[in-house]
């Protein structure tokens, strides 16, 4: 046995491009994006890996991945700075047959295999790093042991009219997967696969070979490894969440997550499973005495002199004197001047908004939500 044997560790995807984000992600991967006035997204995926008593983590980075890279630092702020495991950001690289950018998730593991092996782990946990959810994965690791199963792939019911784009599985009385279907046109059932797996490593080292030899391979683990395993005869078993889980892969989507977190209904964060981040040290917030805040989180160091109402507003944003924030995601270092209006809109980080400019619309309208790119100047003019 080897000094460092794992148990199992975790496998993080976190280097999607994020396209369906628009300006948010032009400069930054999805994972790194800010979420709910203190976390970036890729918080819930490594807080839930150490809650769960996971601490070995491979972060899979590819695209943009300077500000995620800065983020995650050495791991302290996750209690993974460790001697043996804690996190390791893992590139692609060039060198060995293997060697260059990644091809696909499941490609992306499989030019990993050396750093997986280098813990010989028995089972293995691939996550993406751009999902929003609380989960116990040791809960899941315990269903995976008891049956016995090559793979165990976490579901959850979603509605009939959205099962069209997901991953959708059927299971037997006892859990084990019969048949499976990424993104299909008509659904057989309503099971979605969240993108969160559990693999007996041995039997995936093997499946990842086989398919890395397949030239018509998308090299992913929904499209072409899960079928792969079905065909063969392997293990496969669903595990059921019943919580809340969000894929925050749009604009809309990642504007709804936020607006959970107001009301508090869907998406609650408890202090005994805790979501860490990493954080400047800040004053607290500062809300000044003609100021009116309504229904909404807000961060340290921020300053409020207006009017907020339904929004996030992050750190060390400025609101000043008779400015209006509404049904709005106001990340780190805006200024927003005098007068000024912004509704139903994400603004990115260090914008300024200047006096008397209107950004969006009521969210009443309906309509897109708009979005205005970091360290833009908007000065005196309707922007939708």
């Amino acid at each position: 046995m080897k000094l460092n044997k794992k148990d199992c560790i975790v496998m993080l995807l976190a280097g999607g491009q994020g396209s369906r984000l628009g300006a948010l992600t032009d400069g930054t991967a999805k994972p790194s994006v800010p979420f709910g006035g203190k976390y970036r997204i890729i918080d819930f995926a490594l807080s839930n890996s150490v809650n769960s008593g996971l601490d070995t983590i491979g972060v899979l980075t590819q695209y943009q991945p300077l500000v995620l890279n800065s983020y995650l630092g050495d791991g302290s702020s996750w209690d993974l700075d460790r001697m043996y495991g804690g996190i390791q950001i893992l590139p692609p690289y060039q060198g060995g047959e293997n060697g260059g950018w990644y091809s696909g998730t499941a490609n992306s593991v499989y030019q990993n295999v050396n750093y997986v092996n280098n813990y010989d782990p028995d089972y293995v946990l691939i996550l993406s790093g751009d999902h929003i959810y609380t989960m116990d994965y040791s809960i899941m690791l315990e269903q995976h042991r008891k049956t016995n199963a090559d793979c165990t792939v976490s579901v959850i019911n979603v509605p009939a009219e959205e099962a069209s784009r997901f991953g959708i599985l059927s299971a037997d009385n006892k859990g084990r997967i019969t048949a499976f279907e990424e993104k299909p046109k008509n659904p057989k059932s309503t099971l979605a696969s969240m993108g969160i797996y559990i693999f007996t490593w041995h039997v995936l080292e093997k499946f990842l070979a086989m398919d890395d030899k397949n030239p018509d391979s998308s090299h992913d683990f929904g499209k072409n490894i899960i079928p792969l395993m079905l065909e063969a005869g392997a293990g496969l078993y669903a595990h059921e969440f019943e919580g809340y889980w969000k894929d925050v892969g749009t604009i809309e989507s990642l504007w709804q997550a936020n607006m959970d977190l107001v009301e508090g209904k869907d998406l609650q964060l408890s202090s005994s499973w805790p979501i860490y981040s990493r954080n400047p040290e800040k004053p607290p917030h500062y809300i000044g005495c003609d100021a009116l805040v309504k229904n909404s989180i807000i961060a340290d160091g921020a300053v409020i002199l207006g009017h907020v109402e339904n929004s996030v507003i992050f750190s060390s944003v400025n609101i000043n004197e008779n400015a209006c924030v509404r049904d709005s995601i106001v990340m780190s270092d805006v200024i927003i001047e005098k007068n000024a209006i912004v509704e139903y809109s994400i603004i990115d980080e260090r914008v300024t908004i200047g006096p008397y400019t209107h950004v969006g619309h009521p969210r009443s309208q309906g309509g897109m939500i708009t979005v205005i790119p970091r360290e833009q100047i908007l000065n005196g003019k309707e922007t939708e």
